[in-house]
């Protein structure tokens, strides 16, 4: 079965996203790096055996010949949670049970980090975004084994959609984890942290 891997908090900058969960979790992430292929960069921020995850396009790379991930060529607004991402055992077995949309494997590296990630050709997910992107690390290195502990711990997200009972047969396939639940409405998610200050929300 999948886990929860991480959790995405797009931005139009670092320092706009980085602000947000500071403010709201008690804790800046920090770190991180760059992804040349979409021209994004990255802070990041231990959550428990997860990790948060603030990306936003970076205006001194070169611009991608494809969309960016998460949308991110159409993002506007504040900066906020906006997808998740899924670690699995097999990343061509699991897009084989994915709906429609899903990608296609992408082989990407990064220092010592390298991994296998679903791409779709629009940059966009399932289910307006809600459904979540997937992952295969290979190798033994994660990016959790370097964020130290932060007293931060996702202990609950909630996926909306108006077609809830279909976003959760799609997710049945990959997930048994109490933590998650669907529930009917506008597209979009809120996570719950045990954090230094209680019980926080993103």
């Amino acid at each position: 079965m999948a886990v929860i891997d991480h959790l995405v908090i797009s931005s139009a900058t670092l320092e706009e996203g980085t602000a947000f969960v500071e403010a709201n979790l008690g804790v800046a992430p920090g770190g991180g790096g760059e992804h040349p292929l979409m021209a994004t960069h990255n802070r990041l921020l231990g959550a428990g055996e997860a990790y948060l995850e603030v990306i936003s396009p970076a205006p001194h790379l070169p611009s991608p010949d494809r969309p960016r991930w998460f949308g991110l060529d159409r993002f506007a607004g504040p900066a906020r949670l906006t997808n998740w991402v899924l670690a699995v055992p097999d990343l061509t077995a699991a897009l084989r049970h994915a709906p429609p949309g899903a990608g296609a494997p992408q082989e990407l590296t990064r220092d010592d980090l390298a991994w296998r990630f679903s791409l779709s050709d629009d940059g966009e997910l399932p289910f307006d975004g809600i459904f979540p992107a997937l992952i295969e690390w290979q190798g033994v290195a994660h990016p959790v084994q370097r964020l130290g502990s932060t007293g931060i711990e996702l202990v609950r997200l909630e996926l909306r959609h108006p077609d809830a009972p279909a976003l959760a047969a799609a997710l049945a396939p990959f997930l048994a984890d109490a933590r998650v639940t669907v529930q009917p409405g506008a597209p979009g998610m809120t996570a719950w942290f045990e954090t230094p200050l209680g019980l926080r929300s993103l």
